[in-house]
C-alpha cells in the first residue's frame, strides 16, 4: 500500500487519509468513503480528492484496486511496520537514491568551485527551505569570509540580490523545496538576470525552479509523514560544504568549533 502514494504529491489532509488506510490495512479494502472519512476526522469530498489524486476515477475506483492488490491468503506472518517505521524506510531510500547520484561527483564538485569563488556567497531558502539555508550559511560562515543568507521574501529580497552583485557575487546557492513560494522562482530568475550563476538544491530535477538554476542538484523529500522531511537535502547541503572547503585554500586550518 506504501508504494501507492510514493510518488504522489500529497497534501496535509491526504497525508491524513493515506496514514488511515495504512494503520487499518486490513479493513481498507472494504470501508466505504464515508467510513473513511469519519475514521481520518475529514470530510467525504476529501476522500474523493484523495483518490483522484492518485490517479483513480474515484474512491470506488481505489477501493477496487485495494481489494485486487490485496493479499488472497495468509502466509507466513511479516513483521509488522508502523506508519513511522515506514516513513523513515522512506527516507533511508531517499538517502541511498542521493548516495547513487553522487556516484559521479562531477555536478557537486562544479558547485562547490562555484560556491567558493564567489565573494561574498548569498544564500537562499524560504519557508520550509528555510532551514536547509540557515544550517548550510552557518557552517559555510565558519571557513568562507562573506556568508549571505537570504531566508526572507518580500520586496526587500531583490535589493539584497542586488547588494550580493554590488559586492562583486559571482554565484548564489538556493535551497528550493516544496511548497516553495512563487517569488522563489522569481528570485532565481532576478539573480540570473542580475548575472548570479545559479546553484540549486530542489527535491526533484523537474522541479519549477530548475528553468532558473544553471545547475540543479536533486535531493528528494520525504512523504509519508503529514509534514514533509528533508534528511537528503540537508545531507547534500552538507556534501557543498565539504566540496566548497576544498575550494578554499585555507578552509581546513580554520576553527570550526
Amino acid at each position: 500500500m506504501l508504494r501507492l502514494f510514493e510518488g504522489h504529491r500529497l497534501t496535509p489532509t491526504q497525508r491524513r487519509i493515506a496514514h488511515c488506510l495504512v494503520r487499518r490495512a486490513a479493513d481498507a479494502p472494504f470501508l466505504s468513503s464515508v467510513e473513511l472519512a469519519e475514521l481520518a476526522g475529514v470530510s467525504q469530498p476529501s476522500v474523493t480528492r484523495f483518490a483522484v489524486a492518485l490517479g483513480f476515477d474515484g474512491y470506488p475506483a481505489l477501493r477496487r484496486h485495494l481489494r485486487e492488490v490485496a493479499p488472497a491468503g495468509r502466509g507466513p506472518a511479516a513483521p509488522r511496520v508502523n506508519e513511522y517505521q515506514q516513513a523513515v524506510q522512506a527516507e533511508i531510500e531517499n538517502l541511498r537514491h542521493l548516495a547513487a547520484l553522487l556516484a559521479d561527483p562531477a555536478p557537486v564538485a562544479r558547485a562547490g568551485r562555484l560556491l567558493a569563488a564567489s565573494r561574498p556567497l548569498p544564500v537562499l531558502g524560504l519557508r520550509a527551505a528555510g532551514p536547509q539555508a540557515r544550517g548550510f550559511a552557518y557552517f559555510a560562515a565558519k571557513v568562507h569570509p562573506d556568508v549571505r543568507l537570504l531566508d526572507e521574501g518580500g520586496t526587500m529580497l531583490a535589493d539584497r540580490i542586488d547588494a550580493a552583485v554590488r559586492a562583486g557575487a559571482s554565484a548564489l546557492l538556493c535551497f528550493a523545496l516544496p511548497r516553495h513560494p512563487r517569488e522563489v522562482v522569481e528570485a532565481l530568475e532576478y539573480a540570473q538576470a542580475a548575472g548570479l550563476t545559479v546553484i540549486t538544491v530542489a527535491d526533484s530535477a523537474f522541479a519549477p525552479v530548475a528553468g532558473h538554476s544553471d545547475l540543479l542538484l536533486p535531493a528528494a523529500v520525504g512523504t509519508g509523514l503529514v509534514f514533509d522531511t528533508a534528511c537528503a537535502p540537508m545531507m547534500l547541503g552538507r556534501v557543498l560544504l565539504e566540496s566548497m572547503c576544498d575550494g578554499i585554500p585555507d578552509a581546513q586550518a580554520r576553527p570550526v568549533d
